[in-house]
């Protein structure tokens, strides 16, 4: 488990806390299990798109961009005219950036959790559970790290990514898709019919 200023952190706890604080982890969705498969790395998403698939503004999106918080993997903008397109995992840390924002964490410490988050590989961030105490986040990557936050106190709420990963995935299966050709040029896709096919395939069981 590891706090996004470096520092590790460990917590002591009884058994009988440790089994509460399960069947609290389990209640609130933080230990998510599941087999998610990444979208291709040529599938971009304009602006607005990965605005609606993450519930912020254009505003917090340009900024964000022009920060180096968030910029767009597929194509940035390179000058008048040019669209930037955001691959499926800036969507996802867009979404995590929101959430964090909603429940009071400070931008400082979201950029550092989101700098951690930007070196892990993508089958990485679906095993990922941001936790937090308000003040400082934790990154657990093993459901026995969300336990022992959780009963030494320190985890007020938690983020599993694998879940906000099924959320944008859905999303984003009602909005638009391009994807870019060997020259960089965007054209038709039908990426947005696999996204809806693997949410058909999950409501279906």
């Amino acid at each position: 488990m590891t706090r996004t200023g470096d520092t590790d952190l460990t917590a002591q706890s009884t058994s009988e806390a440790h089994a509460e604080a399960a069947v609290t982890a389990g209640v609130q969705g933080l230990l998510f299990e599941d087999d998610l498969k990444p979208m291709p790395d040529d599938v971009g998403f304009r602006g607005p798109t990965a605005c609606a698939a993450a519930g912020i503004t254009y505003r917090q999106l340009d900024y964000w961009a022009r920060t180096g918080l968030v910029s767009p993997s597929v194509r940035p903008a390179t000058g008048s005219g040019t669209q930037r397109l955001y691959g499926f995992r800036d969507v996802l840390l867009l979404k995590v950036i929101k959430r964090l924002l909603d429940a009071g964490i400070s931008l400082q410490q979201i950029r550092s959790a989101i700098a951690h988050l930007s070196k892990r590989g993508i089958d990485d961030l679906t095993q990922i559970t941001l936790m937090s105490d308000g003040a400082s986040v934790y990154m657990c990557t093993s459901p026995d790290e969300v336990i022992d936050l959780l009963a030494g106190g320190q985890g007020v709420f938690g983020i599993a990514l694998g879940g906000v990963w099924r959320e944008v995935e859905g999303s984003l299966s009602e909005l638009p898709t391009e994807r870019l050709d060997a020259h960089g040029e965007t054209g038709d896709d039908h990426a947005n019919d696999e996204l809806a096919a693997r949410r058909r395939a999950r409501m279906t069981g």
